[in-house]
């Protein structure tokens, strides 16, 4: 109805105005286009320098979930210096950037091993957890239109599982089949799973651990599902990366999730992560070479020349891939198993004090029982996007969760220094919004109560919500557009 729609477009654009206020900020000079005389490289370098610098989440003294994994300087510098090496160098090239090859090449070989791949295993790096997912999934799309004819594939996904298998299932027209992980384990549904394997599908998933909730799925039950149907298994292990490898040598409670169950036959892990590369940087590994095959390009009859790419992008960064080898090298398994102890330490160090604080074991509930670094938890009686702004006014950037409306955090190794003022701050922020609730109720107004995600929607990798999720898609499409206001 007009009427109707004029309030909501009303809504989306007072929304839209706020988001701008932040992200695009008034008083900044604006580059529009190029200067009439390049600047001298001083006054670049002083640019950059204030650019670097801007107002933002205080991810340098451990306030951000996620986002940023490690960030100390000497590993920041030899990175830098690993870059300025191949600044111009190209994979696609690999006779003029040999040694781009060979390091890209062991960067794979590198995480293979860690994930016990068999004899025969291959893999290729990507440009992040995305394209891993992506290419996976053309992988099996492929396989089944090869090996069985199969033109309407399908796949079946946990509703937990990355967003990025819904963008592939549009990218590439494959129908998904979403399946409940319910309360208690918040584990995805395997019986379910099976129920729904068909002539058309064409692969399987699970998580090891999945962003929401930091839930490994029951991966064992996967494999055995694959193995009896003779379908492909992958699970995505970008989030758990280079911990949940180490999970059992650091003397934590593990699960089976690699190449040992022989029904995974692709794996997503981002050296980006936990393996503290630059950004930029992940792999995708196979059980066989002949799955690996199934993801490449190639095409003879070019007029430009036979063209053969292994994955989406044709030029690739070879900077970014030596930064990721540098990174690997310099850690070294000693590195990454005490890492594991630290980061997954401090999880349970904050599980416990979640279970045991006066001020919030009686309001927060943990969801499932997570592993590695992720915890999520969801208010009782309070809104927990209200506790959401209550942290962001603190200084802090955690990521609001839906389905069930919920929060979590990452623990990273900035993290790790100050997560008992997070602690603090999470009290803090519970006892004001009860102390809210209790003057709302004085005064004769109606609590606000729990958040039943009815009419929220938390915005991916932001510390709040959109405030109707009638309006969340033009909420979305005008954020995305937003970026790209200079």
């Amino acid at each position: 109805m007009p009427g109707v729609r004029t309030q909501v477009r009303k809504q989306v654009d007072d929304a839209l105005s706020k988001m701008q206020q932040k992200l695009v900020p008034a008083g900044e000079t604006r580059y529009l286009t190029l200067p009439q005389e390049g600047w001298a490289g001083d006054d670049v370098r002083k640019e950059l320098e204030r650019l670097a610098n801007l107002d933002h989440t205080r991810w340098e003294d451990g306030y951000v979930s996620g986002a940023v994994y490690h960030g100390e300087d000497e590993l920041l510098q030899l990175q830098t210096e690993a870059y300025g090496k191949f600044t111009v160098s190209n994979p696609i090239h690999p006779d003029v950037f040999p040694g781009v090859r060979k390091m890209e090449a062991e960067v794979v070989a590198m995480v293979l091993s860690l994930f016990n791949a068999p004899p025969g295993a291959a893999g290729v790096s990507t440009s992040g957890g995305t394209e891993s997912i992506l290419m996976a999934i053309l992988s099996a799309r492929n396989k089944a239109y090869a090996e069985r004819g199969v033109t309407e594939p399908e796949m079946i996904l946990p509703e937990t599982a990355h967003t990025a298998f819904r963008k592939a299932g549009e990218y590439f027209k494959i129908k998904i089949h979403v399946v409940a992980c319910p309360a208690p384990a918040y584990q995805v549904d395997t019986r379910r799973v099976s129920r729904l394997v068909n002539s058309n599908t064409i692969l399987l998933v699970g998580s090891a651990p999945n962003f929401p909730h930091g839930i490994i799925d029951d991966i064992s039950a996967l494999s055995k599902i694959a193995l009896k149907r003779n379908l492909p298994l992958h699970v995505d292990c970008c989030l758990g990366s280079f911990l949940i490898p180490f999970l059992e040598k650091a003397g934590f409670e593990t699960t089976p999730f690699d190449f040992r169950l022989k029904g995974v036959t692709s794996i997503s892990c981002d050296t980006h992560k936990y393996g503290f590369a630059p950004k930029g940087n992940s792999t995708v590994l196979y059980r066989t070479q002949a799955l690996r095959t199934h993801q490449y390009f190639v095409d003879p009859s070019w007029s430009g020349g036979v063209y053969a790419s292994p994955s989406i992008a044709g030029s690739r960064p070879g900077a970014l891939i030596a930064g990721c080898w540098a990174s690997l090298i310099s850690v070294g398994e000693a590195g990454y198993l005490a890492s594991c102890t630290r980061i997954v330490g401090t999880t349970k160090k904050l599980l416990e004090r979640i279970h045991t604080s006066p001020a919030l074991a009686t309001e927060l509930d943990v969801l499932g029982a997570p592993l590695v670094s992720v915890l999520a938890f969801r208010a009782r009686s309070l809104n927990i996007y209200d506790i959401a702004d209550g942290m962001s006014a603190k200084g802090w950037h955690l990521n609001a969760l839906q389905n069930p409306p919920a929060l979590h955090v990452a623990v990273t190794l900035p993290l790790v220094k100050v997560w008992e003022r997070l602690a603090e701050d999470l009290e803090a922020v519970v006892e004001a919004e009860r102390e809210k609730e209790r003057v709302r109720v004085a005064e004769g107004k109606k609590p606000r109560g729990a958040a039943d995600g009815g009419d929220t929607a938390a915005l991916y990798g932001v510390a709040g919500s959109l405030p109707n999720k009638s309006v969340v898609v033009d909420l979305a499409t005008g954020f995305l557009d937003m970026l790209y206001k200079a």
